[in-house]
C-alpha cells in the first residue's frame, strides 16, 4: 500500500513538472495542473480505500 501511495505521488509530481515544461498559456497551465491534482487525489483516495 505505501508502494502504490508514494509510485502514485511520484508521478503526479512528474506530471506537474513536465506541464510546466509545455510552451502553452498560462491559462491551460492552470488547467492542466488542476485536473492532474484532481487525479492524483483520487488515486490517492483509492490506496487509503476510502472509494
Amino acid at each position: 500500500m505505501l508502494v502504490g501511495v508514494l509510485v502514485t505521488f511520484l508521478v503526479v509530481i512528474l506530471v506537474l513538472y513536465l506541464i510546466n515544461m509545455l510552451p502553452i498559456d498560462g491559462r491551460a497551465k492552470q488547467i492542466a495542473r488542476v485536473i492532474v491534482i484532481i487525479i492524483g487525489v483520487v488515486s490517492l483516495l483509492k490506496y487509503l480505500t476510502v472509494f
